[in-house]
């Protein structure tokens, strides 16, 4: 069959060879020249769309002419779309505020790096405990003086001071807010790798202290013990004694009948990981080794996944262990962070960390050196700058992994007991 054509129409156009040929005269009701009249020639149009069974269809300022059957199909088509089209922008929006809410539950994107500090640009051992008074996080970190000159040897990791950093936004974004107010120690003294917890309202820092400034490694250090009511000011409370005159780098964790752990690093011994015991946080009784077949410092200890992990700096990246009583731990064969990343300041391995467990989520916090990605002379700024960055941990097939180069939404939440 065939199809009626359509036609462009307008107020001054009829179907193409439809139109009557008129004399040039005058006409009643027509123009001098004798055209029709406006009123005339739209009667006479739709006389011819009726007998033809044809409908004049407006497409804005488009007019189309069509058969009354593909009119009502046409209406029918328009009805539906005219259903569809707003669920389906309803469900976009669906879409869109359940990324959004998804997102907002996952938290912020991290910074990358996350952290500078912007005094000696030196934040390494970093380490976070949630401020009560302040509904903030902090972050503690012992603040090396890269850019101070005149340091010949290792004195520009020696006297340092303890570093503050603090985030409203659950761990995304951090802001320097100052140093440890510390009153212990005279003369030259230098602050090391703090461990800081909370516990009954009053906060306790198992801090690294250095009796002075020195150019080689080969001199005494101690964990010191202190508590605060604000993370801002801390009173010394006393000199732990340990297994021997070299021991730096605590860790202290709860464990399930209420006892404390501590897990620190003998230096002495090989560099080993040692452990002692506490009842009460102030008065501690060392039990010797802990892990020891291959040197590292820095041990973080947590719970996750129903098992307990330590985490050690190893130089190559941050080995991993397991155990499920703390006593006897289980050595991950692949390291965490060992292989450089490619973001800003990461393309280099991580080191001495943290891990903070979040509403069932674990961040690794860790610092980088990152100009020691391209060759340089040892005591140079580059060399020794360092800054801190974020990754979320997996856990995988019974062991942790995590992706550096991935971009890592975190919000830290506040501890159980606020929640």
């Amino acid at each position: 069959m065939g199809r009626t054509k359509t036609h462009a129409l307008n107020r001054n156009t009829a179907p193409v060879g439809w139109r009557p040929a008129l004399p040039l005269v005058a006409r009643p009701g027509g123009d001098a020249v004798g055209h029709d009249s406006k009123e005339q020639r739209n009667t006479t149009i739709e006389k011819h769309l009726c007998m033809n069974k044809q409908k004049v269809v407006h497409f804005g300022e488009r007019q189309v002419t069509m058969k009354m059957g593909e009119t009502k199909l046409l209406c029918v088509v328009l009805g539906i779309l005219l259903l569809v089209i707003p669920m389906a922008k309803s469900q976009t929006n669906d879409r869109k505020l359940e990324t959004k809410q998804a997102r907002r539950s996952l938290g912020g994107q991290a910074a990358k790096p996350l952290f500078r500090d912007p005094v000696y640009d030196g934040a390494a051992d970093p380490v976070l405990c949630w401020n009560r008074r302040e509904k903030k996080w902090f972050m503690f970190y012992t603040n090396r003086r890269a850019n101070a000159p005149d340091t010949p040897g290792v004195t520009w990791v020696h006297g340092t001071r303890i570093g503050i950093a603090e985030s409203s936004d659950g761990g995304a974004t951090w802001n320097y807010r100052g140093t440890a107010d510390i009153d212990y120690g005279q003369g030259e003294y230098t602050h090391w790798a703090p461990e800081v917890i909370e516990h009954d309202g009053v906060y306790h820092m198992y801090l690294t202290f250095v009796p002075g400034i020195f150019e080689n490694w080969a001199h005494p250090r101690d964990i010191i013990h202190l508590t605060s009511s604000d993370l801002l000011k801390w009173k010394y409370q006393s000199t732990l004694k340990l297994s021997s005159d070299r021991c730096i780098d605590a860790c202290v964790m709860r464990l399930p009948d209420g006892a404390w752990r501590m897990w620190y690093n003998n230096e002495v011994d090989h560099k080993s990981i040692y452990y002692a015991d506490s009842p009460d946080l102030y008065n501690w009784t060392d039990r010797g080794k802990a892990v020891g077949e291959r040197p590292g410092e820095g041990p973080k200890v947590f719970r996750w996944k129903e098992r307990y992990w330590m985490i050690v700096d190893v130089w190559k990246g941050l080995g991993v262990y397991s155990s499920d009583d703390c006593l006897k731990w289980v050595r991950q064969e692949r390291n965490l962070v060992e292989e450089p990343g490619k973001g800003p300041g990461d393309q280099v391995e991580g080191r001495h960390a943290d891990v903070v467990v979040s509403d069932g989520r674990a961040y690794l916090f860790y610092f980088t050196h990152p100009g020691r990605a391209n060759p340089g002379p040892d005591d140079s700024y580059e060399q020794r700058r360092s800054l801190i960055q974020v990754v979320e941990l997996e856990y995988k097939d019974g062991h942790l992994a995590c992706d550096r180069d991935k971009p890592t939404h975190i919000l830290l939440k506040p501890p159980d007991s606020e929640n």
